[in-house]
């Protein structure tokens, strides 16, 4: 494809907390060598009770029932977009989807995300982008974090972006160089305990508010090996299933209390690691942003700023950044660093089915 300044592009963005399947209309312009965009519509298509069971149960199907919901998944988010599109005029150059994750191991070499791009790609009559992962994982890297690119390129303001989805990340800038991994366990643990309670998602943190934290499991949590490290790593379902969900679960205390505790284990990490780095404006994005009493416990343990933008960017940031990830794989540019994600080189992600 000839290489523009402007491109009007589709990102798509499911993330591990299940809500629903963002997608947002972008425009990306190069002016300058510096890249401006704008969200101009944006809409998440919430999972009914089928498609949430389907996805939270796809690590369980046989080889065949795995490869029909992957082109299955890819038909139900091109109906979305063209639900989406319907009576719109804007000429969409790309669509780029980051699919639903569903196995994360790129310690074995490997990350798997759904949503035939094929399927996408032929229902909707525009060029395709997704699988950004896998290329990353194959040059020995962790396949994640793939935002930081789009922090880089699109949030100069700010010295470090939060993200906190069903799980905790961040990218940041330390010692002229940008770094991101994943932090902790955040949504995925939270929703799961509201699920528990006949709710979606713990509306304000309102339940974990009237828990009380039990600190031996706490510091149980705490002491788990992967928060050593303060550089390249990223988490899977699989991680938090074992070593988060499975100790809270064996503890014989109420769901408020669980709650409490898995809160404050995130805030307690999350915080950890702001100020570790000593990060000053800290921009915060996703919808754990709306957890009033996960914030509160943040802040509890720092002094830097937390900044909450626009309803359109705290919801649909990720689905934008996805887009330019497209634009970039697009122009054969670099969209997925090195120093973020451990691999050997900075590459290229994406693959493209064209139309």
């Amino acid at each position: 494809m000839e290489l523009k300044n402007t491109y009007t592009v589709i990102g798509l963005m499911s993330g591990t907390s299940l809500d629903g399947l963002d997608v947002a209309l972008c425009t990306f312009t190069k002016n300058k060598n510096k890249w401006v965009y704008k969200i101009i519509e944006a809409k998440t298509f919430t999972y009914n009770k089928t498609w949430k069971e389907k996805l939270q149960h796809a690590h369980l199907l046989n080889a065949q029932e795995f490869c029909k919901l992957h082109v299955d998944f890819g038909k139900f988010s091109a109906q979305a977009i063209g639900q989406f599109l319907k009576g719109k005029k804007h000429k969409v150059d790309l669509i780029a989807s980051h699919g639903q994750t569903i196995f994360h191991q790129p310690h074995n070499g490997f990350t798997c995300q759904i949503g035939d791009g094929a399927a996408i790609a032929a229902l909707t009559n525009i060029t395709t982008a997704c699988d950004f992962r896998s290329s990353d994982v194959a040059l020995g890297g962790q396949g994640a974090p793939l935002v930081p690119i789009g922090d880089k390129l699109l949030f100069t303001d700010y010295d470090a972006c939060l993200n906190i989805g069903g799980i905790s990340n961040i990218s940041f800038i330390h010692k002229k160089q940008r770094l991101a991994f994943d932090i902790c366990p955040a949504n995925l643990v939270f929703n799961f305990y509201a699920n528990k309670a006949g709710m979606p998602y713990d509306k304000g943190g309102k339940l974990a508010a009237k828990g009380k934290i039990n600190q031996t499991l706490l510091k149980k949590l705490n002491a788990l090996s992967f928060y050593k490290n303060l550089k390249s790593k990223s988490l899977g379902r699989e991680w938090i299933d074992e070593k988060v969900i499975s100790p809270l679960e064996g503890e014989s205390i109420s769901l408020n209390d669980k709650l409490a505790t898995a809160v404050e284990h995130s805030a307690f990490q999350t915080a950890r690691v702001l100020n570790h780095f000593n990060t000053k404006n800290v921009l915060i994005t996703g919808g754990g942003a709306y957890n009033k009493y996960f914030i509160e416990r943040i802040q509890s343990y720092i002094t830097c700023k937390l900044v909450l933008p626009d309803d359109k960017t705290i919801q649909f940031k990720e689905a934008l950044i996805f887009a330019f990830l497209g634009v970039l794989r697009l122009r054969n540019e670099v969209n997925c660093l090195k120093q973020v994600t451990g691999a050997s080189k900075n590459s290229c992600g994406g693959a493209l089915y064209n139309i």
